[in-house]
């Protein structure tokens, strides 16, 4: 909502803060006070991960120099705001002098941290969005479903072929109207619109604080069906934060567990819940309602075929579930390949678009929908890419576990109940915040460590 000629002064501020944040914990109290606490382990376990938590946070802080810091905030800013311009004329040379600023800086940034943690600069920054993840475990996930997927989504599409196609219902769809149904599926969801708002924005997103979500989302005229999956992913994120423990607020043991579980549960409420055919036989005649629809299109298996429709895309927020894992693929090796100076920036959309070929058999026509697509770098957030399919793994996992435990769970779906659904992850996922590491988290509540067995056999059942 900020005007234009807003942004200079918005990027100081931001910087202020963000410096003003980092001399606090670079206060050499704050070694000498972490370092005293470390000698007597905390008697409670909450305490104590709440102590390794803080530790974390000071090792990323104490790492990088305060002009670092400074100058990384400036370059973001300048850079995502000229990704907006880019991003509209499709001109990656428009952003190009202002995101090599920003990678140089990112450089630098996981050159030091990488030094202090003891591990390579692109783990160092995967860290500040993944705690603890390593790239030999992502590699190992990766791998697998490389080699599992090209088969797969071959016979999916030649299965398709077969069956009559989806027909989208036609438009147009006024926004407002978009807008009105998808926050009403919100609410059937359990969002508190007494605490958290839904707007419009160039990217989806989810922020804000558990008593206070912001979600925006975009829409299109002619189709309401790509901005509702949206939408509910990002209520998705929403419910996570909503849940977490209310004794542990402000403090860094309340906080999130990393954005490979924060995925799981935007992913968990979109994919597995509300792609499925008993999300559908509810949500079908209140679409039918909101939008004055009749006819065929307007029938679940319709609306099942549309939104379980396999197509290899160029827009990843857009991808269906079986090739989505090779747009984060796309991203995890070029991101990698730019850190390490492997890949020349200037190179990137050559490197993308090959890219995009190789993995999916379709080569982006301008760089709106090739390397321009995706905010992240842009606001200089790399690193971030690989926790949307660990997320996906750990979706299916979580949910294949909460149906096992609550047979009733899909049928409670079908009848516009979540809340044996949200309440199963309240207890096994939400109320534990960052009380567990992520890897331990997901073993407790599902009886084993991550793994893409469970995302395999769902989209077997589901697309096979």
């Amino acid at each position: 909502m900020m005007p234009s000629g807003g942004a200079a002064a918005r990027t100081e501020q931001l910087t202020v803060l963000k410096i003003s944040v980092h001399e606090m914990l670079n206060d050499p109290k704050v070694g000498a006070l972490l370092s005293e606490a470390g000698e007597t382990l905390p008697d409670e376990p909450w305490k104590a991960a709440n102590l390794r938590e803080m530790r974390r946070v000071w090792i990323h802080a104490n790492a990088v120099e305060r002009e670092l810091v400074g100058a990384l905030s400036r370059a973001c800013s300048a850079c995502e705001l000229q990704w907006r311009d880019a991003r509209l004329n499709s001109d990656f040379k428009l952003v190009l002098p202002y995101l090599s600023e920003v990678l140089n800086l990112t450089r630098q940034s996981g050159v030091s941290k990488a030094e202090v943690l003891g591990c390579s600069p692109y783990e160092a920054l995967l860290d500040e969005y993944e705690p603890g993840a390593k790239t030999e475990l992502l590699d190992k996930y990766f791998a697998d479903l490389s080699d599992f997927l090209p088969s797969f989504l071959q016979a999916v599409l030649e299965k398709q072929d077969k069956q009559k196609p989806g027909v989208l219902p036609a438009g147009p769809f006024p926004v407002e109207e978009q807008r009105a149904f998808g926050a009403a599926l919100m609410q059937v969801l359990g969002f508190n619109f007494d605490h958290g708002r839904l707007d419009s924005s160039l990217h989806p997103f989810c922020g804000g604080v558990p008593d206070d979500i912001r979600i925006t989302t975009r829409y299109t005229d002619e189709d309401f069906t790509q901005s509702l999956m949206g939408v509910l992913h990002e209520t998705g994120h929403a419910l996570y934060e909503s849940g977490l423990p209310r004794d542990w607020r402000y403090q860094p043991v309340g906080a999130a567990r990393g954005m490979a579980l924060h995925e799981s549960q935007s992913l968990l409420i979109e994919m597995q819940a509300c792609r499925s055919r008993e999300f559908l036989s509810f949500a079908a005649p209140l679409m039918r309602e909101a939008f004055s629809g009749s006819g065929l299109e307007w029938e679940v298996e319709n609306l099942h075929r549309l939104y379980t429709k396999v197509e290899p895309g160029f827009i990843r927020v857009d991808a269906d579930e079986v090739t989505y894992p090779a747009h984060v693929i796309l991203r995890y090796r070029l991101e990698q390949g730019l850190i390490k100076g492997d890949i020349s920036l200037e190179d990137l959309p050559t490197a993308w678009n090959g890219g995009m070929t190789e993995l999916l058999g379709i080569c982006p026509p301008n760089d709106s929908l090739g390397c321009l697509q995706d905010i992240h770098w842009y606001d200089g957030a790399w690193g971030y890419f690989p926790t949307y399919t660990m997320g996906a793994l750990a979706a299916a996992q979580l949910f294949a576990s909460a149906t096992k435990d609550l047979p009733n769970i899909s049928e409670a779906i079908s009848e516009g109940n979540f809340s044996p659904l949200t309440d199963w992850m309240r207890r096994n996922v939400h109320s534990y915040a960052s009380l567990f590491e992520t890897e331990e988290l997901i073993e407790a509540a599902t009886g084993r460590p991550l793994d893409t067995a469970d995302f395999k056999e769902h989209l077997l059942v589901r697309y096979g």
